[in-house]
C-alpha cells in the first residue's frame, strides 16, 4: 500500500496547513502550476513528489519535469498532467493519448475546480484537486490524499480551506 497526497495550481504557494495534511502520505503529486523551484524543494525535503509541469511554470521546473508524466505505481497506471479537460471532453489529443495507455487513474490541475469522475467509456477515474494556491479565482483552496492498494485506490479524502 502506498498513501498518495495530490494538489495542483499551487502558484508558489506553500504553507503548514498543507503539510500537515501530507504529513501521513508516503508520495506528493503535483499536478502542474507549481509556481517556483522553491515550492517543489520544499516539497521534496518533505516527502517523495512526482510532479508535472503547467501552463505558468518557468524554464527551471521544465527541466526537471516534464508536461506528461506516465507510470504504474502499485500495479495502477497512471496519466498525470496540468491541462488535460474531463470526461468525456478532454484536451486535444488527451484522449488519444489516453486510449492507448489505458491508464486506471487519469490526473489533471489547472481547472481551479475539484473534481472526481469516473470515464465509463474509457474506464478509469479522474481526479482534478482544485488549487492548494491562493492566486486564482477560485473560493475554497482544496487537495486530496488517498491509498492504492494492488491497483486499487480507496479512501479518498478531500481537503478544503478558504482563502
Amino acid at each position: 500500500m502506498v498513501k498518495i497526497g495530490l494538489l495542483s495550481d499551487t502558484h508558489g504557494h506553500l504553507d503548514e496547513k498543507m503539510l500537515n495534511f501530507f504529513k501521513s502520505v508516503d508520495e506528493i503529486w503535483h499536478a502542474g502550476d507549481i509556481g517556483n523551484i522553491e515550492l517543489i524543494d520544499k516539497l521534496k525535503h518533505f516527502k517523495k513528489v512526482r510532479a508535472v509541469t503547467g501552463n505558468i511554470d518557468n524554464h527551471l521546473l521544465r527541466q526537471d519535469y516534464q508536461e506528461i508524466s506516465i507510470f504504474t505505481i502499485e500495479k495502477l497506471k497512471v496519466v498525470m498532467t496540468h491541462i488535460g479537460g474531463y470526461p468525456p471532453k478532454y484536451d486535444a489529443g488527451m484522449k488519444i493519448l489516453l486510449r492507448k495507455e489505458r491508464p486506471g487513474l487519469f490526473i489533471s490541475g489547472h481547472s481551479h475546480i475539484l473534481k472526481v469522475i469516473f470515464d465509463k467509456e474509457l474506464n478509469l477515474l479522474h481526479i482534478n484537486p482544485g488549487a492548494a494556491g491562493i492566486q486564482g479565482f477560485h473560493l475554497l483552496r482544496t487537495m486530496v490524499r488517498f491509498e492504492i492498494t494492488d491497483g486499487i485506490m480507496k479512501n479518498l479524502e478531500v481537503w478544503e480551506f478558504k482563502r
